[in-house]
């Protein structure tokens, strides 16, 4: 058969970094082919090539046997292509439907483009209001935003970066239905992800690189999870040992917290309480965009419109206090958006510091004191593998699961007393995962009140010591993680849990 795809000898160097090395890759017409790699090792850049993000220096692109010289996106979907980014490319302040609308021809009718968003969406299980702004969105929602416009081109090749990684297990099983009825008909499937268990239960296929090369081709269905390891990093993930401490006093505490929602896509908090500990990890299970972000813009001061008696900090009611007098105090926060929240794209690693760091060390007599940023920076990219070209590389220079581990960093060195953490190993390799989670685990124990937002519910079992779910804007009742189990946690994460009767009762009834 003439391949859907297939790439000769493809090369793309940079001025620090060779990004791709002579990779070869084939992708057969109706096939779900893996590739699969630590961050950093050129997977990101190939499906750019392959999508007409960035061209080649070198090497040859076969397009169902023709050779091609994709210049565009534009060109890449005119063939048939489409991609969803890891790194989602949104308008805040457009719609749902108007930015699906800026890649299809001039005189489409938005009216009619919503239908088929809605319908698109509900289809294959993407819960999606087309006409919400997308400013108002959780970054799960911005991804089903992205998955359902590649799907409304039809695509002859798909080519998606991370998919599940802000998806509720229900709704992966889902996509993964519409990715083998897609591949059913003939759609080829590009598939990135860092989800070992993932890839062996969908792909036929998976191309393995390491260091911008090809390292191996393979049946994912063949392999284990280790041995999939030992092809992507050169051995097996490091273990991540949880051990049982006790917890200390409160640190952080949240006491009948209700806040309206601030637009009308919002999530309304209602009536929250719960306890973070000294030397815990509490973790917040959940789907995305059911209070999860509302909620961190309450503990972290970004929305101070809550009463100031419902959170508390060592004690002391900080409702109204701002985040800087928050960050003062002891507490650090890692969004879930990385680019633009986490990190300021166009600024240097080392400047990137000033974001958390502004203490006298950092910054004396309103002089930045840039001997002292650099060197937190170069500790950070040693301490944490960051693969970067030095403390003055761009943030946006970095891959996502670089840049996640310079962030999570960044807040550890500042020896926190309470860090909040969303979606710490989003889009982050087996390695850097257990590397993070390692590192989560070893502020808890030197003391420090850890919170976790997560929907690897893998994840939250793993470090977490305590499991609290939320469900629209609601939060369960606390419990023991080595009490909880999977099916549990499930379960309340459709907002069904005793003494919340009214959230099960409109369950029930949707």
């Amino acid at each position: 058969m003439t391949p859907r795809l297939a790439l000769k000898n493809i090369s793309k160097r940079y001025p620090a970094v060779v990004a791709n090395d002579g990779v070869d890759l084939t992708v057969q017409a109706g096939q779900i082919h893996a590739v699969l790699g630590e961050n950093g090792a050129g997977k990101s850049t190939l499906m750019k090539i392959i999508y007409g993000v960035t061209s080649p220096d070198s090497g040859q692109m076969l397009w169902n046997g023709q050779e091609v010289s994709i210049s565009s996106p534009a060109a890449a979907r005119q063939l048939g292509i489409g991609m969803v980014f890891q790194h989602f490319s949104l308008f805040d302040t457009l719609t749902v439907t108007e930015n699906i609308a800026l890649g299809l021809p001039a005189d489409t009718r938005l009216k009619e483009l919503e239908h088929r968003i809605a319908q698109t969406a509900s289809q294959y299980g993407l819960d999606l209001e087309p006409s919400r702004h997308v400013h108002t969105l959780s970054v799960g929602e911005c991804q089903r935003v992205e998955i359902v416009r590649a799907l409304l081109g039809k695509p002859q090749l798909l080519i998606l970066d991370e998919p599940t990684s802000v998806l509720t297990p229900q709704a992966v099983n889902k996509l993964f239905e519409t990715l083998r009825q897609l591949a059913s008909e003939g759609c080829s499937i590009l598939y990135i992800s860092h989800k070992l268990d993932e890839i062996r239960a969908l792909c036929d296929s998976c191309t393995v690189m390491r260091g911008g090369k090809v390292t191996g081709v393979c049946d994912p269905r063949e392999q284990t999870d280790a041995s999939l390891s030992r092809l992507m990093i050169g051995a097996e993930p490091p273990a991540v040992t949880h051990r049982q401490t006790p917890p200390g006093k409160a640190v952080l505490s949240v006491r009948s917290l209700s806040l309206p929602k601030a637009h009308p896509f919002a999530t309304e908090l209602s009536n929250i309480d719960f306890d973070v500990h000294a030397g815990e990890i509490l973790g917040v299970a959940g789907i995305s965009g059911n209070g999860q972000q509302e909620l961190l813009a309450v503990l972290s001061g970004e929305d101070t419109r809550v009463e100031a008696e419902t959170v508390l900090l060592d004690d002391v009611s900080v409702g109204r206090r701002s985040t800087a007098w928050r960050r003062a105090r002891g507490l650090a926060f890692v969004p879930e958006e990385r680019l633009g929240r986490g990190a300021v794209p166009e600024l240097s690693l080392a400047h990137n510091i000033l974001l958390s760091h502004q203490g006298d060390a950092t910054v004396r007599q309103g002089f930045i004191r840039m001997g002292a940023i650099k060197r937190l920076a170069a500790e950070i990219i040693e301490r944490f593998r960051v693969k970067a070209h030095g403390d003055q590389a761009r943030a946006d220079s970095l891959s996502g699961g670089n840049l996640q581990k310079y962030i999570i960093g960044r807040e550890v060195l500042r020896k926190p007393r309470v860090l909040l953490v969303a979606q710490p190993t989003w889009g982050v390799d087996v390695g850097a995962a257990a590397q993070i989670r390692s590192e989560l685990l070893a502020l808890r124990d030197e003391g420090c009140a850890v919170l976790v937002i997560s929907e690897e519910l893998d994840e939250l079992f793993q470090i977490s010591d305590r499991l609290v779910v939320i469900a629209k804007g609601r939060v369960s009742p606390s419990i023991k993680t080595t009490e909880a189990d999977l099916d549990l946690i499930g379960q309340w994460m459709s907002g069904l849990w005793a003494g919340n009767e009214p959230l099960a009762a409109e369950s029930a009834h949707a």
